[in-house]
Formats: C-alpha cells, sequence, structure tokens
C-alpha cells in the first residue's frame, strides 16, 4: 500500500512540475516610452554640461559628485540615521516576507503528526456483547494538506507578482536613498546660503546706519532736508526687517537639515570647503531618454509594478477553470500504541478535490478589475518615464543657462558698486540729491541678493540633473558597469 501511495505522490508531483510552466498571465511587452529619443538641445554653453565622461550619471559615485568634506560627512549621518529610508527598509523587508509567503504555496506543505481516540460506549451500543466499552485508536505519520495542484498557472502567477512587487519596493528604497542624497545636499546649500545671506545683510545694515548718522548730521547742521532723513531712515528699517527674515530662513535650514540627518548635526564635522559653485562637479552626463528605463530606480519600480499587475490578470483567468487540490497521508494506525509502528500497522489515505465553478460572476469581476489596474499600471508607467523625462530637461535648460546668467549677475554687481560710489561721491558734492544714494544703494544690495539666489539656484539644479539621471544610490563610481 505505501509504495502504491509512493508511486502516486511522486507521479502528482512529476505533474505539478509538468505544469508548471503554463500560465493564463498576458504575454508581457514593455510600452513604448512616450517621450522623444533626445533631449532638448540648448545652447552652446551646455557643451560640458551634456558631455559624456567615463560613467554614467547613475554609476557616478556621489562622494565624486559633491566635492565639500562637510557635505558628505552629513550625507554618510543621513543614510545611517534618516527615518524615512529606514521605512522604507522595512517596506522591503514586508514584502520580501509576503513574496516568501507566496512562494511557499507552490510546494506542498508536509508535516509530521500524530492523534489518539479513546471513546467510551454504552452497553446498548456495543454490537458484540463481549466487545469493551472503552475503544481506541492511534495514528500518526507525515501527510499535506490541501494542496493545490497548479495546472491553471493561478499560484505561478500570484507568487510572480508578489516577486515583481518585492522588486519595485526594493527600487522605492532606492528613490528614498537617493531623493535623500539631493535633499540633504539642498538642505546644506541652503543652509550656506543663507549664512552668507545674513552677513550680508549684517554688513548692508551697518552701511545703511552709517549713512543714516551722516545724514542725520548734515540734517542737524541744515545741509540735508528732511526728505534726505527720512529716506535713509526707510533704508535702514528695511535692511533691519531683513535682517529678521534672514535669521528665521537660517533657522529654518539649519532645523530642515537636522530633520533629515534623523539627529542634531555632530560636534566633529570637517571644516567646510568655501562656497561656491565649485562644491560639485562642472558636468553631468546626461545620455539618451532610454537609458532612463534602466538606470532611474522610480521607473524601473514603475515597471515592476506593471509586471506585477500583468501577473494578477493571470491569475484572475485561472479562477475560470477548475481547482484540484489534494490531501494525504502516510503513516501507522493501530487500536494499541505499542503496536503503533509494527511493519503490520502501515497506513495512508490520499484525498483528491475538484472545485469547477458554475456561477462566475465575482470571478469575472476579480478578471475585470486585474485588467483595470493593469491598464492603471501601464498609465503610472508612461506617466513616470515622462515625469523625469521633463525633470531631465528642465535641469539641462538651467545647466544651459544658469552659468551666463551668473556671469551677467557678477557684472550687475560690480556695475552696482561703482554706481554707488560715484552717487555717493556727488552727494557728497552737493551734485545730486540723497535719492540718487539710495537707489544705487538698493540697486546693489537687490544685485547682490539676486546673485546668492541665483548661486543657490544653480548649485540645486545640478544636484537635480544629477538625481534625476539616477545618480545618488551608489558612494564611489561604479566604473566597471
Amino acid at each position: 500500500m505505501s509504495q502504491r501511495y509512493f508511486r502516486l505522490a511522486v507521479l502528482s508531483a512529476a505533474t505539478v512540475v509538468a505544469l508548471s510552466a503554463c500560465s493564463l498571465a498576458p504575454r508581457y511587452e514593455r510600452p513604448a516610452a512616450p517621450v522623444p529619443a533626445q533631449f532638448p538641445q540648448f545652447s552652446p554653453s551646455s557643451a560640458a554640461a551634456t558631455a559624456a565622461p567615463a560613467v554614467a550619471a547613475s554609476d557616478l559615485g556621489w562622494r565624486e559628485f559633491f566635492r565639500d568634506p562637510r557635505l558628505l560627512a552629513l550625507i554618510n549621518v543621513a543614510l545611517e540615521n534618516n527615518r524615512d529610508l529606514r521605512v522604507a527598509a522595512g517596506r522591503v523587508q514586508e514584502a520580501r516576507a509576503q513574496y516568501g509567503i507566496q512562494q511557499s504555496d507552490r510546494v506542498p506543505t508536509l508535516g509530521i503528526g500524530g492523534n489518539a481516540q479513546i471513546q467510551h460506549n454504552p452497553d446498548n451500543l456495543l454490537a458484540n456483547s463481549g466487545a469493551s466499552n472503552v475503544s481506541r485508536y492511534y495514528q500518526a505519520g507525515i501527510g499535506s494538506t490541501a494542496f493545490e495542484l497548479d495546472f491553471f498557472g493561478r499560484v505561478k502567477n500570484l507568487t510572480e507578482a508578489a516577486y515583481q512587487q518585492y522588486l519595485s519596493t526594493e527600487q522605492a528604497r532606492r528613490t528614498v536613498h537617493l531623493t535623500l542624497v539631493a535633499q540633504v545636499a539642498e538642505a546644506y546649500f541652503s543652509l550656506r546660503t543663507a549664512q552668507q545671506r545674513q552677513v550680508l545683510v549684517q554688513k548692508t545694515l551697518q552701511s545703511y546706519q552709517d549713512t543714516y548718522d551722516l545724514v542725520k548730521r548734515r540734517y542737524d547742521s541744515g545741509v540735508a532736508g528732511a526728505l534726505d532723513l527720512s529716506q535713509a531712515k526707510a533704508q535702514l528699517d528695511t535692511a533691519s526687517a531683513d535682517l529678521q527674515s534672514t535669521r528665521r530662513a537660517l533657522e529654518q535650514a539649519h532645523n530642515l537639515l537636522q530633520l533629515l540627518l534623523g539627529q542634531a548635526p555632530p560636534p566633529n564635522l570637517p571644516a567646510a570647503a568655501p562656497f561656491s559653485t565649485k562644491q560639485l562637479m562642472a558636468a553631468v552626463p546626461a545620455g539618451l531618454p532610454s537609458d532612463l528605463l534602466t538606470r532611474r530606480p522610480d521607473i524601473i519600480g514603475a515597471e515592476n509594478t506593471l509586471e506585477a499587475a500583468n501577473a494578477n490578470v493571470g491569475a484572475a483567468r485561472a479562477a475560470f477553470f477548475p481547482n484540484i487540490s489534494i490531501t494525504g497521508l502516510l503513516g501507522f494506525a493501530s487500536p494499541a500504541l505499542g503496536g503503533l509502528f509494527s511493519s503490520s500497522q502501515r497506513f495512508w489515505s490520499f484525498s483528491p478535490q475538484l472545485t469547477v465553478p458554475i456561477f462566475s460572476g465575482g470571478i469575472s469581476g476579480n478578471l475585470d478589475l486585474a485588467k483595470a489596474r493593469k491598464n492603471i499600471a501601464v498609465s503610472q508607467y508612461e506617466k513616470t518615464i515622462q515625469t523625469a523625462f521633463r525633470e531631465v530637461a528642465d535641469a539641462l535648460a538651467g545647466e544651459a543657462t544658469y552659468t551666463g546668467q551668473l556671469e551677467a549677475l557678477q557684472s550687475l554687481e560690480s556695475t552696482s558698486r561703482n554706481t554707488l560710489k560715484l552717487a555717493q561721491l556727488r552727494y557728497d558734492a552737493g551734485i545730486d540729491s540723497f535719492l540718487q544714494v539710495q537707489t544705487a544703494e538698493i540697486a546693489l544690495y537687490s544685485a547682490q541678493q539676486q546673485l546668492l539666489q541665483v548661486r543657490l539656484n544653480a548649485l540645486s539644479n545640478r544636484v537635480e540633473l544629477y538625481k534625476a539621471l539616477g545618480g545618488g544610490w551608489l558612494a564611489d563610481s561604479n566604473r566597471g558597469s
């Protein structure tokens, strides 16, 4: 008997293996990328930014892209302590466990167990008057319960869907990782800019205070009029208000950086590099839009989600077909515990079960739901590609224009400074009114403020280009790829 059961079990297992390739899932084909084959072409000034060095942007380590030792140390701290990254890592573990649970349904679950049944019967229920009132039955063995023979690929497709969701979650963690690297860099640059702006406002405030004191002395001596004094006071009040605004921005930038780090900045950080556009590599390779499909983790993750939805369609289709499951036990049975494991007490049972759907309204609805979710996943995948294309194109447009804008603003600052000197000389000589001095001071202050902001924007733009191309995942360049 046991040999027959063993042969039957082997035959069932072989049948499962032979039919494991059966799947009703639609054949997966990657949707065409709904973006142009080339990024927009910009002026020749962007050539340095779009030139392709020996390593792609996604393989360029952030330790080489960023040049400030203090920033590199802060990124290390954030990668160890940031709570968003910890949540993302936990979700990967969750998805991996879910995949393991689903994968286990593809093989029988075997277990060893035993049971005993001892029953006392009244005399009038005994078939034989001489029989004992107490009946005993002992059973022990190895068995499997309700194992589904996956003839139509339902379990296989559910396992594939769980696997693709796990891969998608892993890509989501990578997206959080590279986004965190970029956010720390941008918060650090904002902090450094706020510090420079505070120094600028303090110097301007002191300059306005000196100007006000001068005008006040001239007013007291009858040389300057009340209008000049009022204009000087207005400038002084404006700078005082700007100082409070700058202090607030500085504190907020510090708070944001601390949030990203997951702790207060360590006291033993390396010295910061001089703050300028040389904080970053001068060139970031853009490549082609098609490169984004295999290098940006959010796009890869969106495709994993699409493949999971495709597999779920196959599982929903398989539900229209019969479900076959088996329950089996191989072991020993005996009315006496002492003789349970003797060779004459061998026992086996084999219980196949067939379920055929008749009214398939709910099953049909599940298939429609799976198809609808697949269509949504296709649209989300295409939207992710389009968003990535725009992010890269916008950053390339910034690379093509920020250098020229910074040069123009630096020239404007120099010109405004000279204009202020001339206006001050003409006012001291009594040729022009104080209005000319005030106008020149406002123009210089505005040019300096704008130069600081555009410098920050230029740095942030290059970081965004690096992130948009999939950079920030590696610490060091992967030159072997």
